[in-house]
This record gives C-alpha cells, structure tokens and sequence, in this order.
C-alpha cells in the first residue's frame, strides 16, 4: 500500500477532512506513548521515526550497532520482522527468507545476532539470551511495552514532516509534541527541507543531541555500474529517494519502476523485468532491501541473480557525538 500522496504537501481538501480522524488517532497514540515499558536487563537503543515512510532506520541502526562495538558492548537487534510470517521470538538464522522474517531483518544479521518479536518484551529476552549487552530496536519508538534507555529519531531531510498532520491526514505517527520529548537524539538524513529545518529548531528544546548525516553508496557497487544504462525497481517507501541516490551517483537511470513498501515480487512482475531489460539493453538495480525479499525464492531466482543491489551506509556528520552518547549507556 503506498502512502497518499497529499501527505507530503501543503494541507488541502483531503487532510482538512481528515482532520477529525487525526486528532482521535493523534490523542490515543500520544496517550499510548506516555505508558511505561517493561525496562530490559540491559541498554536498549530504540531507532525510531516521527512519520511512517522510510526515513533510514535500518542504515541508522546499522551504523548503532557498529558503534556499540566499537565502544565494545555486543549488540543484538530487536525488531518486529514486518512481512514475515513469524510472530517469535526467534532469533534470525540463514535458513530463513523474507517470508519468514521480513527483509529487514535479514539485513540486520549480517551485522550483528538479529531476533525478531512481535512481543518486544519478550523479544527483549531473548536478545539477552543470545547473548546481548545491549540491544538495538528498529523502529518502536511509539511502543510502550519495552523501556527505552536512548531514543533516536530518525527523519527523511527531504521530506521532513509532509504536511504536519497526523494519521490518516498526513504522515505523523502522534503529534509532534509528544514524540520529541521522548527523544534524546535527532538525525536528519539529506540535505533538509524547510519542514525538516523546523523540526529541528523545535527539537533544540527538547533532545539532548541533533545529528545530520547522509546515505553513501557502496563505492564498489557504483564503479560495477560505470557505463551501464540502468533498469531501477524497487518496493521501498520512497522510491524517490533510491532513484536520485543512482543518479546522484552518476549512475545512467533509463527506466524506473515503483512498487508500494515491501512489495512482494510475483513472478509475472519478476518476468516483466527481465524482459524489459534485455529489449532495451538495461542492467537491473534495486535496492538490498527488494533483493533481500528475493532470496530463496525460486519463482524470483533469476530476478534475484540479475538484479544488481546498490548498498548504501550512513555517514554521519558528528560520528562521535553519537559514540559519546552512547559510550555514556555503559560508564
């Protein structure tokens, strides 16, 4: 399902009528959000953003776990498996596909032990019987269930805050007001727009630490590219987004094709692909998290041995600024 579009412009027709809903929904979210979690044997780190979309929260998180080790705690991620069919908990094994676990997950366990739980406190203990000293959400900040030790934000610069309004007339997952004061640290990721510049003016009030940073590509992947016209697909929820980071690269995007957040690929659309690629010369580029969801398929085998991935990692402006924050977990 793709978000509606008038989330992410000036408020009109669409969202004034919504309004009501948004408010009922805004209300119980912020009430919700003020209840206190279960707190966990150890730190936990919840990765979070303010809308839904995507926003970075799997490189963020990525990028949290690694500087937990540096720091030499032992990260294990904790998140609830969107798209896959098992409730858990259960900790991430290479015999599990997308289907099973989500493709996130799958993502976050080449990097550190990854359980996925529907029940966060549960998944909670499970993490620290794999053997965590510190456990990473992705995404959850809006559930109370699990005590958060250090919250991060994590917002889309180009996007900031589409309209300002809450579910379902716009973007925000509770208002506002009662998301940053639950924060302690903010990161805007891209080049930021005057509703992201506004979210951090406000922000300065409340978190103890604003960050910027922006997603790299994977050098190797770009130069494996160089002098290709490219076919891009990708089942993200800014597609956008992965488009321009090609471009940006310098990468020649011929086509693109968009498919709604976590779209599973059938195998007609996998054939529509490679059919379109070999008729006008085109190399296939998705992103890691499409391919993921490909693995162990077999009706998407050759989608998946065709389709070119383009990593990407978070660079961020004030790298120590965040080890500092969360070195100060441990001592």
């Amino acid at each position: 399902m793709r978000e509606p579009a008038f989330w992410w412009r000036k408020p009109g027709m669409a969202a004034h009528l919504l309004t009501p809903l948004a408010a009922l929904y805004g209300t119980v979210a912020a009430r919700r959000m003020r209840r206190s979690g279960e707190s966990a044997q150890v730190p936990v780190v919840c990765i979070g953003n303010p809308t839904v979309g995507g926003a970075g929260k799997t490189p963020t998180a990525l990028a949290v776990a690694r500087a937990l080790r540096d720091v030499g705690a032992k990260p294990v991620f904790l998140t609830r498996g969107y798209g896959g069919r098992l409730a858990g908990p259960v900790l991430v094994a290479p015999t599990h596909g997308a289907a099973d676990v989500g493709d996130e997950p799958l993502m976050l366990a080449r990097v550190a032990p990854t359980v996925v739980a529907r029940d966060r406190v549960a998944g909670a203990a499970a993490a620290i019987e794999a053997g965590a000293d510190a456990i990473v959400m992705d995404d959850g900040f809006q559930n109370p269930s699990l005590h958060k030790d250090l919250s991060i934000l994590v917002l889309d610069g180009r996007r900031g805050i589409g309209n300002g309004r809450v579910i379902p007339a716009g973007p925000l997952r509770a208002p506002l007001a009662a998301q940053l004061p639950r924060a302690q640290a903010l990161l805007v990721i891209g080049e930021t727009s005057p509703s992201a510049r506004a979210v951090i003016e406000v922000a300065r009030h409340s978190v103890s630490l604003a960050l910027t940073g922006r997603l790299v590509p994977d050098a190797a992947a770009v130069a494996a590219l160089a002098g290709a016209r490219v076919l891009a697909f990708a089942g993200i929820a800014d597609t956008d987004k992965f488009f321009a980071t090609l471009r940006e690269a310098g990468i020649a995007v011929a086509a693109t094709r968009r498919f709604a957040d976590h779209h599973r690929f059938s195998a007609a659309e996998a054939a529509a692909l490679i059919a379109e690629a070999e008729q006008s010369l085109l190399t296939l580029v998705t992103t890691e998290k499409d391919r993921a969801r490909m693995v162990g398929d077999p009706a998407l085998a050759a989608l998946a041995a065709r389709a070119k991935a383009l990593p990407v990692t978070l660079a961020l402006d004030k790298a120590d600024a965040l080890r500092d924050l969360l070195e100060g977990l441990f001592f």
